[in-house]
């Protein structure tokens, strides 16, 4: 169970007094969150420990999966594609028709009329405000960076998202200039309590390592992320061949597959086969609840990696940041909020300029360590959940007005 009080050393005692007070203005709301996934990936991962955060300020709060088949799945990715990136695809009308049979199958098994404030998270559920009630307010939670989107992605998107009374967004960079619906800036946030995050044991981080054949006296760079081509793990590989060639480093690509992602097995087994010559190479296909094997494996790690060539926010920078490490990631999305260029990490562009980066903090344990330092202290004041938890509460009163 989560008691607010393990969350104390985390926060100052006037931040815990505000949540207390703001949820106690709010008290007897109902509020509901309905993703595509109940494993795998951040979003699912935040409403894991949000969702029971909210019940324990006396907020009655409830979590839903919507479900789908690969068909299904297969459009919302496209539709997440091209989101991202413009001319990416086009929308069939058979597509359509699987998003609207899907959302009206979803509303037979998850009953939303009780609620008083209703979360979306993502394109995949958003057709459910077709059931929508007069007394309630419903929030669009956009993970994804829509700034620049394919028209024909958004023209599907406005089918729903007018009938919406907010939406939410990681960074004001990630919101459509078009959009008419109120928007409202949360940053997601990582979990000090989560067993991904917690501290753990010089012999349990070493017992991982062995168990997946790494070498503990060799230097380590780790990427952690979906099996997906946007986190660019080829990208990876190559820049690590490149520092290979001056340092005898070890490469780990950590990751598992999303159900609401179907092309996560495709890229798994792209990454196998660019890699199966190399045998200091360890792409890992976890399952989705490893996450003290995850937490053992960036301890491990000498420099962390997310070069992303897109990106919504990225948490597992900010997982890696908090636990003292350097990041190099992608000068993408999220990235950009969590790595303060040069003095918690490198931000870059290119497979040469990451390469180079990790040949530089290969080379200087002093410059790891300052940088390792930094991180965590601009995780603990900006990306833990004790601030996530009260926006979302700031959120629902403002809602309510």
């Amino acid at each position: 169970m989560i008691n607010l009080e393990d969350y104390a050393q985390y926060a100052d005692g006037e931040t815990i007094e505000e949540l207390l007070l703001t949820a106690e203005s709010i008290k007897g709301l109902k509020v509901l969150h309905v993703n595509s996934t109940r494993e795998g990936g951040g979003v699912a991962e935040i409403l894991s420990r949000l969702v029971p955060l909210m019940n324990a300020l006396g907020i009655e709060t409830h979590w839903e999966v919507f479900k789908g088949s690969e068909e299904f799945f297969r459009f919302t990715k496209k539709l997440h594609n091209m989101l991202h990136l413009p001319g990416f695809s086009r929308i069939e009308s058979h597509e359509v028709a699987t998003y609207l049979r899907t959302t009206y199958e979803n509303l037979n098994s998850i009953k939303t009329e009780a609620y008083h404030v209703v979360f979306i998270h993502d394109p995949q559920p958003m057709g459910m405000v077709i059931n929508k009630q007069k007394h309630q307010k419903w929030v669009w939670r956009c993970h994804i960076d829509t700034s620049t989107p394919d028209p024909k992605a958004w023209d599907f998107i406005e089918l729903f998202i007018n009938a919406y009374d907010a939406t939410v967004f990681h960074i004001p960079e990630f919101v459509y200039q078009k959009l008419q619906v109120p928007a409202y800036i949360i940053p997601p946030s990582i979990d000090p309590l989560h067993p991904k995050n917690i501290e753990l044991d010089r012999d349990f981080i070493l017992q991982t390592l062995e168990k997946f054949g790494i070498d503990p006296q060799r230097p380590i760079l780790l990427q952690v992320s979906r099996f997906d081509r946007l986190k660019d793990p080829i990208g990876v590989y190559q820049a690590y061949r490149m520092v290979k060639s001056k340092y005898a480093c070890q490469l780990i690509l950590a990751g598992s597959y999303a159900s609401d992602d179907p092309e996560g097995e495709e890229v798994y087994r792209e990454v196998l086969n660019a890699t199966a010559d190399d045998r200091d190479v360890f792409v890992l296909n976890l399952p989705p609840n490893s996450h003290l094997e995850i937490n053992a494996l960036q301890r491990a790690s000498t420099v962390v990696l997310q070069k992303s060539i897109r990106e919504g926010f990225g948490l597992v920078v900010s997982e890696a940041m908090w636990k003292q490490k350097p990041v190099i990631g992608g000068n993408v999305g999220g990235i950009k909020r969590q790595i303060i260029e040069g003095t918690t990490g490198f931000l870059v562009n290119t497979i040469e300029g990451t390469a180079y980066r990790a040949r530089q903090l290969l080379s200087d344990r002093e410059l790891r360590e300052r940088m390792g330092f930094y991180a965590r202290n601009r995780v603990k004041h900006r990306f833990l959940i004790i601030r996530h938890l009260r926006d979302y509460l700031v959120l629902l009163k403002s809602l309510l007005r």
